[in-house]
């Protein structure tokens, strides 16, 4: 993105759990939506864990889960210095603490080290990850959009790794993903990670799910479930009432509860 992050007129102020949480993000590119939302509904956190978003932008789902949990300690880790400059900005317009970290998510345990994220220190890791496969999509024109959502072979596998390295021993994992990418996720948790647990996010009951949300447990070793389906409409063009009320911080999805 190539602009000053702190320019208002490259900006817009959105909305979000019910006004409860206003965030600055740019008026292109890669913008929060309900996938933010819905990771942050789906993390099981408690008043005093140490919580790590991975490729947080703008701050959407990190924020949100310290506003419906309370006092956590946030890390917001980001990649590009611009739209990390917002999500600074966006925790102290929300008055909720938060750490900001520019990191590359490949980088060695040496790098997570000097940007204070040593091994075996957090008790939570979520992340939406770029997920779109470079191969069957198009990418966006927009580069600032192409790079928050096109992926590589390697960007899944990566991203789980550094996860591994940063968790706790039975420190918790939460994503959000394509549906259709459900293997490549599994295949990724399969070394270090248990106890799985997956939620299908459906538009509708009468379309394929279009997401999945995972939680996972560093050493967990309870067997994989599959939980029911989240469906967003009721029917075509009618919110899911309940799916309304949870975007909006009232409750949370059945993943945050232990």
């Amino acid at each position: 993105m190539n602009c000053d992050p702190m320019n208002e007129s490259q900006t817009t102020e959105d909305a979000f759990l019910g006004g409860q949480l206003r965030l600055r993000q740019p008026k292109s590119g890669h913008r929060a939506g309900h996938d933010a939302m819905l990771l942050a509904a789906a993390t099981l956190a408690h008043p005093g864990d140490r919580v790590v978003e991975f490729g947080a932008g703008v701050g959407a789902a990190g924020l949100a889960l310290a506003r419906r949990t309370g006092a956590i300690t946030l890390t917001l880790i980001e990649i590009d210095a611009n739209l990390a400059e917002l999500a600074r900005d966006n925790a102290a317009r929300n008055a909720i603490a938060a750490n900001v970290v520019v990191l590359d998510l490949t980088a060695d345990a040496d790098g997570f080290a000097a940007a204070g994220l040593s091994a075996d220190s957090a008790d939570i890791v979520l992340m939406n990850p770029p997920f779109n496969d470079a191969v069957r999509h198009r990418a966006s024109p927009d580069s600032a959009r192409a790079a928050a959502h096109m992926a590589d072979a390697a960007t899944l596998g990566s991203w789980i790794h550094a996860s591994r390295r940063v968790l706790k021993s039975g420190g918790r994992l939460t994503l959000i993903w394509r549906a259709d990418g459900l293997a490549e996720v599994l295949t990724a948790l399969a070394r270090g990670f248990g106890s799985v647990a997956i939620q299908p996010v459906h538009v509708d009951a009468a379309k394929p799910a279009i997401r999945v949300l995972v939680r996972a447990v560093k050493g967990g070793k309870a067997a994989t479930q599959i939980l029911a389906g989240l469906m967003l409409n009721d029917a075509p063009g009618v919110p899911n009432k309940a799916v309304a009320e949870i975007l909006v911080g009232k409750g949370g999805l059945a993943l945050a509860i232990p």
